[in-house]
């Protein structure tokens, strides 16, 4: 038999029809709906359909999820009553406002065991990469899409290509997965994946947990890639064992058989290939309007010169708009406030990272630190890690999108430069006039202490960044 790629199997294995054009109509094993599926449902209830298969469909309340009191307007409000309406009137389990459970949909999935390898997972949000760092076939579908969801538990797709990026040598001291993710985002440019899925592999990859493996998925479409994934190996099962949703006794071991033969075969083939040396990134940080505008902390600000002249316009634009002139050091660029939270980079592990450089310092700017599920706001407050952003000077809130996608009343307002553990650092991401830099909790933290952008590494001497 020919080898076949971890994208092979879980394409094969998903694969009902393929059109003559090439098309694919696949099984969908995991929809998860949010506050912004009501178009969705809408659209099927036009149709007289029921749901298709309720019981592999799962609501969460996220993007305009409050992280303080009550929702910030009567119109967010409806939208998460509309979410439980829906999902209880087609007998959908739904994590809302009320349930202990609740947090972000990337965030919960995982969590709840609800996230396995050799699944294929959709949602209504382009960072549903996320659950590829499981072996999983993840990715975000527009509306109508979610509409043909609902009423079938099918999609149809064109199989994207493969790019396999292997990850060599070790990372230094507080470097990690955003740092990696950024990187080649920089190298390659946003568009450099377009087309592709890419399956990071390496040993730098297989020395990463579970929570940065995410990450590291999660920020795969700022590079163009349809999704990310990860082969599935003992770090991945040992996350996994035990959690609400996942397989228990003789179905645990079977699930583990199948799993064991989803990596890639030795010798299989890519479309492309692409390898990077962990030991050459340093903390990464973007300074424009696109997660590609991206440099190690120590850098300065492009100049005009060293870019091609097609891109001198869009270059002037961003340097305006995100306030910074060439050559200035990026060390030299003073904060407003930080924002510690996201899909990206609100697990345990990555309130972590941020504590162990906050503890027993001040923080010169507020911030809101959110984390990704009241299960992990309940373990981080068990851990002491809420008291440590609470006398920073931190405000430590619920879980929630919050300020990543600003839709909850959470936001930057116009002018002000946030440093953020986010996914995207588009104009008015964070809200109307917002300039956001995106890196790593290690390094929010290290801007919140010093009030511009740092380099965390001398202040995580005689510290852990676990």
């Amino acid at each position: 038999m020919m080898q076949r790629t971890l994208l092979d199997k879980l394409w094969d294995a998903h694969e009902i029809h393929r059109r003559d054009d090439g098309v694919s109509l696949l099984w969908v094993d995991r929809h998860l709906v949010h506050e912004g599926s009501h178009h969705a449902f809408a659209k099927i209830a036009e149709r007289g359909l029921p749901v298709a298969e309720p019981g592999l469909t799962f609501g969460v309340a996220d993007h305009y999820a409050p992280t303080r009191g009550k929702p910030a307007t009567s119109a967010i409000a409806r939208m998460i009553d509309t979410l439980s309406k829906n999902t209880r009137q087609h007998g959908i389990e739904c994590f809302g406002l009320d349930d202990p459970r609740r947090g972000i949909v990337h965030v919960i999935g995982p969590e709840q065991g609800l996230t396995l390898p050799g699944l294929l997972i959709n949602c209504g949000d382009s960072h549903t990469s996320t659950h590829g760092a499981f072996g999983a076939l993840a990715f975000g579908i527009g509306a109508t899409e979610v509409a043909h969801v609902l009423a079938t538990q099918t999609i149809w797709q064109t199989k994207p290509k493969s790019l396999k990026m292997t990850v060599t040598g070790d990372f230094g001291p507080g470097i990690g997965a955003k740092d990696l993710a950024l990187h080649w985002i920089s190298e390659l440019g946003a568009d450099g994946a377009r087309g592709h899925a890419i399956e990071y592999s390496g040993p730098a990859v297989r020395g990463l947990s579970m929570e940065a493996r995410m990450t590291l998925c999660n920020l795969s479409i700022e590079g163009g890639a349809r999704f990310g994934m990860i082969a599935p190996d003992e770090t991945t099962y040992s996350y996994i064992k035990g959690r609400r949703y996942a397989p228990s006794g003789a179905d645990w071991d079977e699930a583990i058989n199948a799993w064991r033969a989803l990596p890639s075969d030795a010798g299989a083939r890519y479309d492309r290939e692409v390898t990077i040396d962990a030991s050459e990134i340093a903390p990464v940080v973007t300074w424009g309007t696109s997660p590609e505008d991206a440099l190690p902390v120590t850098s300065t600000v492009p100049t005009l010169e060293a870019l091609a002249p097609k891109q001198a316009e869009r270059f002037r634009s961003t340097l305006d708009y995100m306030g910074l002139r060439p050559g200035q050091p990026l060390e030299q660029v003073a904060i407003d406030e930080i924002f510690i939270g996201s899909c990206t980079n609100a697990r345990i592990e990555d309130l972590r990272a941020a504590a162990a450089v906050l503890s027993g310092r001040q923080a010169r700017v507020p911030g809101i630190v959110a984390p990704g599920s009241q299960g992990i706001k309940r373990q981080a407050e068990e851990e002491g890690l809420d008291r440590i952003f609470k006398d920073a000077g931190l405000e430590w809130v619920g879980a929630g999108c919050s300020m990543c996608v600003a839709m909850n009343g959470d936001h930057v307002e116009p002018g002000r430069r946030c440093a953020s553990t986010t996914n995207r650092n588009f104009r008015g991401r964070q809200g109307p006039g917002a300039r956001t830099h995106l890196m790593s909790p290690a390094m929010v933290a290290a801007a919140a202490v010093t009030g511009h952008l740092t380099d965390v590494r001398p202040l995580l001497d005689g510290r852990s960044a676990a």
